[in-house]
């Protein structure tokens, strides 16, 4: 049986033996709009919850728009001019319309990826700039959440009259569904206020898993950040398997994005009766799998649906490697999964220690191994499991372990897919 992963730019072709009980999970996406600009204009003029954008931006002097950065699959040029004109449309001049790049504790864009994530002509008229969470001069200290969060917000965005954020939903390994308050609360948060909450009080919480809503923690103190920081229009879309607009949800961000969470959920949501004794998943291709960092979601999203003691392999291209520098130097130190998770649960949070201590909560049940031709020969080394260059490769290293019979799930598109195991109801009677 042949199979294509979501995989670098152009997908990986994959054989696997018949001698296993082998199931394609793929999500329901919902089809493509075939026209989304006039959907995009009328979610504008009637959204969910809230006056229409142009009559809120009436009378103020400055906007200020939060896009995802390179590593998230967001249409901001289609929405962009959008959202952009109507706020021009209510006076409010192209000089003060101000888009940041919620590059969290990412790196800032390049000048080439600053064209792709707005585009040439929106660059040339807008001041576009990237968020910068470890200069501590640059975000508003807006106070502390009931829980003792410090909330830090990027000052442009803050000191703005008018808060938007541009986005997109689909499950999220920590905040159940990315989207949303998400823009803010990490995208455009200082360094104190996004090590918080990922620290081990919210990464340890069960409910803080993909597709937990709104029982989640984390998620609800994202919500209270995005509302310190005035949050006043989001302008969200469900995306189709290409990447195309299936539907737009903008407006109140409470009320907008709960409505986006109901849809995104009936349509990603596959689901099996039992769990597998294996799972082959990916980080869903380019850009989500320029790093291993971002490519540990493909995990955390496959270990939902296999057995305890089961395996999960992981194929992503990480063309950029391991990822930030402090969490490269995570990596290399080679600890063992147990030594990490006991030395981060008091230590004080260090950048990016996050992303290692979900793998190490879903190392502790389930053997893992890696197909990232990215990261280097030695980096692969540390890694908690074999690690090659090659899917085939890897996909042979795992099959070979698995008797006959066994099932092996494959997930194509890793993280876009939100799957869970739900057993038939049993039969009364």
């Amino acid at each position: 049986m042949k199979v294509t992963l979501a995989f670098d730019k152009t997908g990986a072709e994959i054989e696997l033996p018949d001698r296993l009980s082998v199931e394609v999970l793929e999500s329901r996406f919902a089809e493509a709009l075939d026209y989304p600009q006039p959907v995009l204009e009328a979610a504008l003029e009637d959204p969910i919850g809230c006056p229409p954008l142009e009559q809120m931006a009436s009378g103020k002097r400055s906007a200020a728009i939060s896009v995802c950065d390179i590593t998230r699959p967001a249409p901001n040029r289609t929405v962009l001019p959008v959202v952009i004109g109507a706020l021009e449309r209510a006076g409010i001049p192209s000089s003060e319309i101000r888009i940041l790049i919620a590059t969290g504790l990412h790196r800032e864009a390049t000048e080439s990826e600053l064209n792709e994530i707005v585009g040439p002509e929106i660059l040339a008229r807008h001041p576009v700039d990237s968020h910068r969470a470890k200069q501590q001069d640059e975000q508003a200290y807006l106070g502390e959440t009931a829980t003792g969060t410090p909330v830090f917000t990027d000052r442009r965005f803050v000191e703005a009259d008018l808060h938007i954020t541009l986005g997109f939903i689909e499950p999220h390994l920590m905040a159940g569904f990315s989207g949303g308050r998400k823009l803010i609360s990490i995208g455009l948060a200082g360094e104190k206020t996004i090590k918080r909450l990922h620290s081990p009080l919210f990464m340890r919480d069960p409910r803080a898993v993909e597709g937990s809503f709104p029982e989640n923690p984390l998620h609800r103190e994202l919500s209270e950040i995005a509302a310190m920081a005035r949050h006043d229009f989001m302008v969200d879309v469900a995306l189709t398997r290409d990447r195309g607009i299936a539907a737009v949800f903008a407006g109140d961000p409470e009320t907008a994005f709960a409505r986006g969470v109901e849809f995104v959920r009936s349509s990603t949501l596959a689901t099996l009766e039992e769990p597998a004794d294996a799972v082959i998943t990916t980080s869903g291709g380019y850009p989500l799998d320029l790093t291993f960092y971002q490519a540990v979601k493909g995990i955390t999203a496959a270990s939902h649906i296999v057995k305890p003691g089961g395996a999960v392999l992981l194929a992503a291209a990480c063309r950029e490697g391991v990822g930030s520098p402090e969490f490269t130097a995570l990596v290399r130190r080679g600890l063992h999964w147990e030594d990490l998770l006991d030395e981060l649960t008091n230590a004080p949070v260090t950048v990016d220690q996050w992303q290692a201590e979900k793998l190490a909560m879903v190392a502790q049940k389930t053997n893992l191994s890696y197909c990232v031709p990215g990261v280097a020969e030695e980096d692969r080394s540390q890694l908690w499991g074999p690690a090659f260059a090659d899917p085939q490769q890897a996909v042979d290293d795992l099959t070979a372990s698995l008797p006959d019979g066994s099932s092996l799930v494959v997930i194509p598109e890793g993280p876009y897919v939100f799957s869970q195991v739900i057993p038939e109801p049993a039969l009364v009677g």
